[in-house]
């Protein structure tokens, strides 16, 4: 499924790809609320990319940030557009939609997903693309000597734990977004038309050759995560009842038994009525077990719920997400000779997602 990397043209890197040569790799960056970390990642991204000496073009994904950061994408198309796009949303519609944003856009041989709060050196895209060369067409990868609280590393384990007995999804560090993606994987990414998903695990599921690598990991370069609890939790939601339904199935087993143990206690009930006579004792442990089977039962209908209202976000048949504009130069009308000069301004593409 893995296209083979492209080596068979002289493009010097930083410098527009001819359109019958696609770029070696695109790399995906969503953004939001970001302006006080964007200049430095500007800083450190071109000067590594440019480092490896082969076509790129990065694709940035603004999410509907609320502060300057569409204006600073703006400012760096206009002086990196030879292998800058910028896709620009109408509104806040998550990072993993942008992402799937960014695949669509995606002209690369493969692609490598970023976040944009410098957590993960952009240095080490290079080893990423060297795993996708050597034939992989997934790369995981794993932080090393994690920087997050420590209530965020135990829950990610305990989520692990989960996924891997729910799912066929083998992902170490899901929290993780700085990955590499063959094209096929990234092609058949982009023919699903499910609402809410996860990436990762959505790619993992076409992948033939996955590979999991240690890269390093870095305290913020600035802000705070856009991650609270509670969508840490829509998340993994996301990530279990997306991929499998054994939750469901499991809970069905889990009511089947403890309708058996109703069914038994009750026969010993009745049992002690007629040889002991009525009595009183052991009242409030039946109501302890009462309530402790209506919770059970709550958590039931939510997860129900859960299935249910996937099902209902998929039917509305609405889009995932909406496109304001779309900044790239146009190199469709300039002679492949050309894209080795620097290109003049062109103007801005923009389109709708229906």
């Amino acid at each position: 499924m893995n296209a083979p990397p492209y080596r068979g043209a002289d493009v010097r890197p930083g410098t527009a790809v001819p359109p019958a040569v696609a770029p070696d790799f695109t790399v995906v960056i969503p953004v939001y609320n970001e302006e006080d970390v964007l200049p430095k990642l500007f800083e450190r991204l071109y000067a590594a990319l440019d480092a490896l000496a082969r076509p790129y073009e990065i694709v940035f994904v603004n999410d509907g940030s609320r502060d300057r950061s569409a204006g600073l994408l703006r400012a760096q198309f206009e002086r990196r557009g030879d292998v800058t796009r910028v896709v620009l949303f109408a509104g806040n519609f998550g990072q993993h939609r942008a992402i799937l944003a960014g695949f669509a856009h995606a002209r690369g041989r493969c692609v490598i997903t970023l976040d944009a709060d410098l957590q993960n050196p952009p240095e080490e895209i290079g080893r990423v693309l060297a795993q996708l060369e050597a034939g992989h067409d997934y790369v995981g990868t794993i932080r090393r000597r994690r920087q997050d609280a420590v209530w965020r590393r135990w829950a990610s384990k305990l989520m692990n734990i989960v996924r891997e007995r729910t799912t066929q999804v083998r992902i170490t560090d899901q929290g993780c977004m700085f990955r590499g993606y063959g094209r096929g994987v990234v092609d058949a990414v982009n023919q699903c038309s499910e609402y809410n998903t996860f990436v990762p695990a959505l790619a993992y599921t076409f992948a033939t050759s996955p590979v999991e690598i240690l890269v390093g990991h870095e305290d913020r370069g600035a802000g705070s995560s856009k991650y609270s609890v509670l969508r840490l939790l829509r998340l993994n939601f996301d990530l279990m009842t997306g991929f499998s339904t054994v939750p469901v199935q499991l809970f069905s087993v889990f009511g089947i038994f403890v309708s058996l143990l109703s069914g038994l206690l009750f026969v010993i009930l009745m049992v002690r009525r007629l040889f002991l006579g009525a009595e009183v004792e052991g009242v409030f442990t039946l109501f302890a077990l009462a309530f402790m089977f209506i919770g059970t039962a709550l958590f039931g209908i939510g997860l129900v719920g859960e299935y249910v209202g996937r099902i209902y976000d998929e039917v509305r048949h609405r889009p995932r997400y909406i496109i304001g504009a779309v900044l790239e130069r146009d190199v469709a009308e300039r002679p492949a000779a050309a894209a080795a000069a620097p290109a003049p301004p062109a103007p801005i593409r923009s389109e709708r997602v229906s």
